[in-house]
């Protein structure tokens, strides 16, 4: 008996279909809904649905962070235009305006000093962000130079150079600032940089020896050997544009936390005098004006600094996910 043949319909009608109806995306519109829609979704989802998901949630931490680059163009705008909305001396002691509240004359009080805190503010964060960007310049500068010297020294040099990095990596760096600030007798603000920038370059110094350890056996590095190209200029040409993006995340946070030692020194009265103008040195004042209730000497130059450092923070990190986006693909 002959097998009976089936038309096209009927093949089409009896043929099993290869996956569910809730195994695949039904049209456009479904990869593409709302985070509400997706929040719906079971436990129990399948491949494509998880990736959705992923994706989703990978998209909205990768957002450009606005806000903490608009309060860092204000606060660097702000502090550039100084002398412009200053409404008063900042260096100047108002006598009979001690530890004032704020109001309509000075917007942000006075300290146990008589110098107006709003006015102090701006240039105030000129120097601590000075200080920042010039401890950065001189952690970077030594931790790269120091570690790719060590990745393209023989073993024994690589040996103790990083060695002795491990040793000064494991004494704490307020403890090795205390320790060379003893030998300077008064601490300018170009001190105190070179100082906090002369103690924190460790930790870089290691990532970029790993890197240049990584890569100092590449084709083109060995090429650029054979024609009698030196350390420093393999360094420059091949193996800094190559270390440079791992690096970046350390290099913009050295800006905040060189802000925040120097804030520190000040608060521990170590580091800049109380007549130089500095958010650190605005916050030294603080047991004084806990002793006298005056809450806004603390509490407004406070803001400004840690909204200052974490928008700073914010920004390395967005800067890190994207390197390590480009890297990993996602």
């Amino acid at each position: 008996m002959s097998r009976p043949t089936l038309s096209n319909d009927d093949e089409f009608r009896f043929v099993r279909p290869l996956a569910t109806d809730s195994a695949m995306p039904q049209c456009k519109e479904s990869q593409t809904a709302s985070s509400a829609e997706l929040s719906a979704i079971p436990p129990t989802t399948t491949s494509w649905q998880s990736e959705l998901l992923h994706r989703q949630f990978f998209q909205k931490r990768r957002r450009f962070p606005w806000p903490a680059v608009l309060w860092l163009l204000f606060i660097i705008i702000g502090c550039l235009a100084a002398p412009l909305i200053a409404n008063h001396d900042p260096a100047h002691f108002y006598l009979h305006h001690l530890s004032e509240a704020p109001n309509q004359k000075f917007y942000f009080g006075t300290d146990a000093l008589g110098r107006d805190i709003y006015s102090s503010i701006w240039y105030g964060g000129r120097l601590s962000l000075g200080i920042g960007v010039l401890s950065m310049l001189v952690s970077t500068g030594l931790g790269v130079l120091y570690g790719a010297l060590s990745g393209l020294a023989s073993r024994i040099v690589d040996t103790v150079l990083m060695r002795t990095a491990e040793i000064l990596s494991s004494i704490p760096s307020l403890l090795l600032m205390i320790l060379c600030l003893a030998f300077v007798p008064s601490p300018s603000p170009i001190s105190i940089a070179l100082i906090i920038g002369g103690t924190t370059w460790m930790n870089l110094a290691r990532i970029v020896r790993s890197e240049v350890c990584h890569i100092k056996n590449s084709d083109y590095v060995w090429a650029a050997r054979f024609m009698g190209a030196g350390p420093l200029y393999i360094l420059r040409y091949h193996l800094w544009p190559s270390i440079w993006s791992p690096i970046m995340f350390m290099v913009v946070s050295s800006i905040g936390s060189a802000i925040l030692m120097e804030s520190t020194l000040s608060f521990l009265g170590l580091g800049l005098s109380v007549d130089v103008i500095s958010w650190g040195t605005m916050l030294s004042l603080a047991n004084r004006a806990l002793l006298t209730n005056a809450w806004w000497v603390i509490l407004i130059p406070g803001i400004f600094l840690v909204i200052t450092l974490l928008s700073i923070t914010r920004l390395g990190y967005y800067i890190r996910r994207q390197l390590n986006r480009g890297c990993s693909n996602l």
